[in-house]
């Protein structure tokens, strides 16, 4: 499956990407050194951390996906295939991401791969307890809190059947293999418990990821309104790698990250991560897709 909008070999955008390896290098220098030194960083401060490095190895796997940052795909490829955040297979998220791009309906259920909406049929016949937990998933609290659990089992869920395909279960097996390697990294060379690692790295990146989608797009009645640009702080633009300039993404989703804020310099915010923390609890919208 082709990444979006990658260009001919010989073109500008088949140039190798410094600041993406940086970021790479970043990562991963990062992750070996809190993971080999997580005995010295204080209770409070590991989770900071260890959830922002996860984070922005999703962050990097996103560039990857859009044929970045090198014009070999091998090469981009085994940048991310680590799967440090232990959750999703890289070839499963690549998959389900650029069928993302190709929908003409965001958010629908049903026919874009990362909507969190359900029809307004289908709402009703969920179980109650289901409704009352997907509603406060449509909560920025809740995302962050329950999100990673809610977020894994529905993947689980809609993985299992097909594991009996063949291709499936040799990418899961592959895919386990990798989740092997990090752990005999964390628990036998770092000498790091897996609790420690799950609450302070995996999950912690999981929710920061969650943020990070939790307003990028939303219903409404044309294809244009379901796209929105959420302001951030430079921290926070570095570890999503300028993915909250969402509209820009998804006009030019073959563009580095680092040039999508100068190449659209007339972008609109339709609001702001600080905006978005003032109604922690509140519900951001209808779980049932009001136009689907």
């Amino acid at each position: 499956m082709q990444p979006e909008n990658t260009m001919p070999p010989d073109s500008a955008a088949a140039r190798i990407e410094w600041p993406t390896l940086a970021v790479a290098l970043a990562i991963y220098g990062g992750l070996g050194t809190l993971t080999w030194h997580h005995a010295l960083i204080p209770g409070w401060l590991l989770p900071l951390l260890g959830g922002y490095l996860i984070c922005w190895h999703g962050s990097l796997q996103h560039e990857v996906v859009h044929g970045h940052p090198t014009p070999w795909r091998w090469l981009n490829r085994a940048l991310v295939v680590l799967p440090v955040g232990l959750w999703m297979p890289y070839k499963r998220y690549l998959e389900t991401h650029l069928a993302h791009h190709r929908t003409k309906e965001l958010t629908a259920p049903g026919l874009d791969s990362e909507s969190f909406y359900y029809t307004r049929q289908h709402w009703r016949e969920l179980p109650r307890v289901w409704r009352a937990v997907l509603n406060a998933n449509n909560t920025l609290a809740g995302r962050l809190i329950i999100g990673p659990l809610v977020v894994i089992g529905m993947f689980i869920r809609r993985e299992l059947p097909t594991l009996r395909e063949s291709r499936n279960a040799w990418l899961w097996l592959r895919h386990c293999l990798g989740v092997t390697l990090v752990l005999f990294w964390v628990t036998y060379v770092c000498d790091m418990p897996l609790w420690i690692y799950l609450l302070a790295f995996a999950w912690p990146g999981l929710s920061l990821t969650l943020l990070r989608s939790f307003h990028e797009h939303q219903p409404a009645a044309d294809q244009a309104g379901r796209t929105n640009n959420v302001r951030a702080p430079l921290l926070l633009r570095l570890l999503f790698l300028n993915n909250n300039f969402h509209v820009a993404h998804h006009a030019a989703p073959g563009m580095p990250w680092y040039d999508l804020p100068r190449s659209f310099p007339e972008l609109r915010w339709d609001s702001s991560y600080a905006q978005l923390f003032t109604r922690f609890w509140q519900r951001k919208d209808s779980t049932a897709h009001p136009f689907a």
